[in-house]
């Protein structure tokens, strides 16, 4: 149990820590683009303003405020790498400007603006350009600006983003392993003094159960069987069973703990367990139907598998109304073993019933004395089943009627490697 909390810890922190980095690495990377993107939307603006081009130094200081407003730097006409493209009213080229650019030539420039002319494209990306369309006096200009350091810039930032985040996680994930120990330590030390407290406790009431037994024994010699002593010998046997299946839950949840197992027949044992119910369920007229696929073989501990069906009929058969039914199915899904348990009730909540297998927790708290039920023997049944890699629900549709189900998982080898 507590290597299983220490894994869930583990796995919430380092999940909790993935999506942060992710959300924060997504963010400012996309904020980089933007900004990348909107600084060169700028400078195509103020090209196309003036005609698809720079002037030289005049040009800044026609236009100081302007680039003091757009954050642009003095040196930007100087520095920026566009080339234009006209074409007339016929779509026919009339004017390459290459001259702000060295690694387009004419034919590579005029082949990009055929290309957006002919997919009618105004504006967006080309490779590593950023292109605009304008149109004036019955010509179109497409002017392209190079962003490709810009571009080679955030690839770089991202990958080291992505690198530098995956590093972390990594250091946080070790971080996380060593210090989960710790974290876990209280939980670990109060878990064990729980289970010392179930042992002790539960070897201490033994004895004076059998003393209570024994003297029970002894009035019924002497004054005969009556009324009180079998009041007795019940609630002996209530205290007996509760302190048991208190010992087995806890010797379940122990870290290591490993049940022995065997391949066997467990139509046999559903029909047989099944069977020991007949006569109770018919003293109080209940009509008990067993439908279990012949043959099945199961991969587990037999004993823990009786057990559980016997938990499951003791349930059924405690919360059925009067002249109720009671269904057991046993069948094969590939490599798993399907049980499930049927019976009809006075009322039920609709939906899924998980809280049933909660220790303690009793269905009809008002019929406790009736039953005789202490609300554990479902918690013990959802132990077997996880301890066989299985599953158990519970659930009901209709309010009237509740079915469990629970999932075995076979293998299709035993230890030995003959198959089941």
């Amino acid at each position: 149990m507590i290597k299983k909390l220490r894994k869930k810890f583990i796995a919430i922190a380092m999940i909790s820590v993935i999506v942060v980095l992710t959300v924060i690495m997504t963010a400012i990377n996309i904020a980089n683009f933007i900004s990348i993107d909107s600084n060169a939307q700028k400078r195509i603006e103020i090209l196309e303003e003036n005609g698809g081009k720079f002037s030289d130094k005049p040009f800044f200081r026609d236009r100081e405020d302007d680039f003091k407003e757009n954050k642009l730097s003095p040196e930007m006409p100087f520095e920026t790498r566009y080339f234009t493209v006209t074409l007339d009213s016929n779509a026919n080229v009339s004017e390459i400007n290459t001259g702000r650019i060295a690694a387009v030539s004419s034919s590579a420039a005029e082949d990009y603006a055929k290309k957006l002319y002919e997919e009618n494209r105004e504006k967006g990306f080309i490779e590593t350009y950023k292109y605009t369309r304008t149109e004036s006096d019955g010509k179109i200009m497409y002017i392209f600006l190079d962003i490709g350091r810009e571009l080679d810039t955030f690839y770089s930032f991202f990958t080291a983003s992505v690198i530098i985040s995956l590093a972390g996680s990594l250091l946080v994930f070790i971080m996380v392993v060593i210090f989960s120990s710790i974290a876990v330590r209280p939980v670990a030390q109060s878990y064990e003094k729980q289970k010392r407290f179930i042992t002790d406790a539960s070897h201490e009431i033994k004895t004076p159960l059998a003393i209570i037994d024994a003297n029970a024994e002894v009035i019924e010699m002497i004054d005969g069987e009556n009324e009180w002593t079998q009041s007795i010998r019940k609630q002996i046997k209530r205290l007996t069973s509760l302190t048991e299946k208190l010992v087995y839950l806890s010797r379940m949840d122990e870290d290591g703990y490993e049940m022995q197992m065997v391949s066997f027949d467990i139509s046999q044992a559903t029909e047989e367990m099944t069977e020991l119910f007949n006569t109770a369920s018919q003293a109080r007229g209940i009509k008990l139907k067993t439908e279990a696929e012949a043959g099945l073989s199961c991969y587990g501990n037999e004993a823990a598998i009786r057990q559980l069906i016997s938990i499951m009929m003791d349930n059924a058969l405690k919360y059925t109304n009067e002249n109720g039914v009671i269904e057991v199915k046993l069948k094969s899904a590939g490599r798993s073993r399907i049980m499930t348990f049927y019976n009809t009730v006075d009322e039920i909540e609709k939906g899924k019933l998980e809280f049933l297998f909660e220790r303690f927790y009793r269905l009809d708290k008002s019929r406790n004395s009736e039953t005789g039920g202490h609300g554990i023997g479902l918690s013990v049944a959802k132990a077997i089943t996880e301890a066989h890699g299985g599953k158990i629900s519970a659930e009901s549709t209709d309010g009237k009627s509740i079915i469990f189900t629970v999932t075995l998982k076979n293998i299709p080898n035993d230890k030995k490697g003959n198959k089941l």
